[in-house]
């Protein structure tokens, strides 16, 4: 086997060892299943509860990747307009950097208030808590770029707009998509604890269903679902970077 094959297979192989360890602590200790459920009863709670369950996932789902959109869009420009501008850069930052410390799960009551329960909130939730990495890295691309190659594009006659336009934008794309990696999965874990609060539906209500009514191996399966939903769409931007920012990465999996 290759080093790429290993590298393939060694999330798979951990994960396997992971459950089947798992399985075996809660068989061997007779771990209760309202504390602690096995891999098994996840399985056999999914099995029996998949409807519900995919009805709830497909709710996070769409609410996840709704603000996770509005996020995108206002991440950008906001990075666009503090990394091109050196005073943008230091008046702005740092009051984004003190409400990116703010907890999130804070603005579930208020956002309540002001929209009620229901998709609102959760949608709002996922938006402020993973536009803050988008934004980060789209500005720290712009704004670190090299003042040596400004002079040079300058001197051919490139504007500042043209300079971020065609060569800082381009060169911030690996900020930009290791940024959605990390952002996408901050959206569904805003989406689900707003769910917790404020929804009648979404998977963050059936983990609160779930527990109320003891049903523990159906709160994991929720929670396993969720972790799927968010693997799934990071596999996703991990592709389209491979295949947009080869450049990038030339080399680096050589060996």
């Amino acid at each position: 086997m290759n080093k790429k094959q290993v590298e393939l297979w060694s999330p798979w192989i951990l994960l396997v060892t992971v459950i089947i360890l798992w399985q075996l602590v809660c068989s061997a200790f007779n771990v209760s299943e309202f504390i602690f459920p096995s891999p098994y009863r996840i399985w056999s709670q999914f099995l029996e509860f998949k409807v519900i369950i995919a009805g709830h996932a497909w709710r996070t789902f769409w609410v996840t990747m709704t603000g996770f959109g509005i996020a995108i869009v206002v991440g950008v420009l906001l990075g666009f307009v503090i990394g091109s501008s050196r005073l943008a850069y230091a008046a702005v930052y740092p009051l984004m950097t003190a409400f990116n410390a703010l907890p999130k799960a804070a603005f579930v009551p208020i956002l309540v208030v002001w929209f009620g329960i229901g998709a609102g909130p959760a949608i709002l939730t996922a938006f402020l808590i993973s536009f803050f990495p988008i934004m980060v890295n789209i500005a720290t691309g712009l704004a670190t770029l090299e003042p040596e190659l400004e002079d040079v594009l300058r001197v051919l006659g490139a504007r500042r707009w043209d300079v971020l336009v065609k060569v800082g934008l381009p060169r911030s794309m690996p900020y930009f998509y290791g940024s959605l990696k990390v952002a996408i999965t901050l959206a569904f874990v805003g989406t689900t604890v707003s769910e917790m609060t404020a929804a009648n539906e979404g998977i963050g209500y059936l983990l609160i269903s779930a527990g109320s009514a003891m049903q523990m191996g159906l709160a994991f399966a929720g929670l396993v679902v969720v972790g799927a939903m968010a693997m799934v769409m990071y596999e996703l931007f991990s592709v389209i970077e491979r295949h947009t920012t080869a450049w990038a990465h030339r080399g680096s999996h050589n060996g």
